[in-house]
């Protein structure tokens, strides 16, 4: 899909190595800063282009630079029970209070079977399936969301209203990946529509629609229309009724519910990142995680044996003329690792920039 003729490839480890420090340089305590760097790395890792060291300066560097993300994290829990737990973020970085979060549901399903824990006042979280992976890593099954600055219109509307709002699984096999399911309710996400723009690459047409109902796809054009409200993101399945896009509007509300019902957090434009006079401000994300553990359902090697059967039967079904393989979630970016481990992360030419320009405001 994308072009890296114009990339170099940098290892992954150094490459995290850098955005750690970018991290501490702005202000972020050095075990939160690697991993913040960790979060990000895995998303490179995997082939997520989107949501790697490309988020680094305009998410991250450039919010905490105005003051609108907090580089030290306070960590507040403000309710629990022996399964639950919610936590206030007070606008700290989103890696740091995910992982904990994640890693509370986890530590509770150990004990009972099933956690969750719901967060409020949080901020860009990376890629969601890094959660979902640590409750396979604890041979669970990991479910996690969140919702996002209003980007999605509603199927027959026009105005950005809910986030991308990703729902994501994580889920172990017998195979050398785990089924990893981690993808936005939307047709596309902002992260997708930033990559485009850096390789300087023109966007599907059905991605985005305007007010007047046309579908844009000058990705530069996209994303300052976004931010204006003038343009919104389609739900899963596209505009309208047709190919179901009342589908992907449904999944992208549960996903908002979760993320700020339940935690009593912000919600739609309250996530727009601007005040009533345009002024910047912390986003307050909130995000949800859930923890399985399979053992109180069957025996672990069982459920993953059963999980793999269904993923080889899927790939091993009938092709369609002239596909070449048919793929299951998680395995193209367990390919993609498989690459990159040896030949490192393609860092195009805008990304290079960004890096000198925060390597040497920061004096790093």
């Amino acid at each position: 899909m994308y072009d890296y003729a114009d990339c170099v490839w940098m290892p992954a480890d150094e490459l995290e190595q850098f955005m750690a420090a970018v991290f501490r340089g702005l202000g972020v305590p050095g075990e939160e800063a690697a991993v913040c760097a960790e979060v990000l790395i895995a998303a490179d890792k995997l082939g997520i282009d989107s949501h790697g060291i490309g988020r680094l300066k305009p998410i991250y560097y450039d919010r905490i630079r105005i003051g609108i993300q907090n580089p030290v994290t306070q960590f507040e829990i403000l309710r629990e029970g022996p399964t639950t737990a919610v936590i206030d973020g007070h606008d700290g970085m989103g890696h740091v209070i995910s992982k904990r979060a994640m890693q509370m549901a986890i530590d509770k399903a150990k004990k009972f079977g099933l956690g969750m824990t719901a967060v409020r006042n949080s901020t860009h979280y990376g890629i969601a399936g890094y959660y979902a992976l640590m409750a396979v890593n604890e041979g669970m099954i990991g479910i996690t969301g969140t919702n996002a600055r209003p980007s999605i219109a509603p199927t027959f509307g026009v105005e950005n209203m809910l986030g991308t709002n990703p729902l994501t699984f994580g889920i172990p096999t017998d195979e050398e990946f785990p089924f990893l399911l981690d993808c936005a309710t939307a047709t596309s996400q902002r992260g997708k529509i930033e990559l485009y723009e850096r390789l300087g690459q023109e966007l599907p047409a059905g991605w985005v629609i305007a007010r007047d109902g046309s579908t844009l796809t000058d990705p530069a054009l996209v994303l300052k229309q976004l931010v204006a409200g003038a343009a919104a993101l389609t739900p899963l399945g596209g505009i309208g009724e047709e190919h179901a896009g009342f589908k992907g509007y449904g999944y992208a509300t549960v996903v908002e519910i979760l993320s700020a019902a339940l935690q009593g957090g912000a919600f739609l434009k309250a996530l727009s990142g601007f005040d009533a006079q345009g002024r910047p401000r912390p986003y307050r994300l909130g995000h949800f995680f859930m923890a399985v553990d399979i053992e109180g359902f069957t025996d672990l090697p069982e459920f993953k044996k059963t999980a793999g059967d269904i993923l080889r039967a899927l790939r091993a079904s009938q092709k369609a003329p002239g596909a070449a393989h048919i793929y299951t979630a998680g395995e193209k970016e367990y390919l993609a690792w498989q690459e990159r481990r040896i030949k490192g992360i393609p860092l195009n030419p805008a990304l290079r920039e960004q890096m000198k320009q925060m390597q040497e405001e920061l004096g790093i």
